[in-house]
């Protein structure tokens, strides 16, 4: 079982930055791809982006290319979505999601362990 913790999320206005940090209880993520998710309200949940266990590629979702980045720490212990020139309809609850060996696929299906997550409000 692998418990996952988002933090970092607040209230930023727009244009502002936030870095969310997600965290496996009690391990790494070696082995693991890491994906992160947003919903906002009345919306589907949404591909944010993603890094494969293996570290060498990432995925963006196109409506984030280019205003966020996701990166990890040297011992993986925790995976970071830097998110830049936030706009108000970034505003959502971010979830982060692991898949043992995974890719970083897109696909919300494909990620067993999920956060609880964390809010971002932005404020035009």
């Amino acid at each position: 079982q692998v418990q996952l913790v988002e933090s970092g999320g607040g209230s930023v206005q727009a244009g502002g930055s936030l870095r969310l940090s997600c965290a496996a209880s009690g391990r790494t993520f070696n082995d693991y791809a890491v994906g992160w998710f947003r919903q906002g309200d009345g919306k589907e949940r949404e591909f944010v982006a993603s890094i494969a266990s293996s570290g060498a590629s990432v995925n963006y979702g196109d409506s984030v290319k280019g205003r966020f980045t996701i990166s990890s720490d040297n011992a993986k212990t925790t995976v970071y979505l830097h998110m830049y020139s936030l706009k108000p309809e970034d505003a959502a609850v971010y979830y982060c999601a692991a898949d043992l060996f995974g890719g970083g696929s897109y696909g919300a299906r494909d990620y067993k362990y999920w956060g609880p997550g964390t809010q971002v409000t932005v404020s035009s």
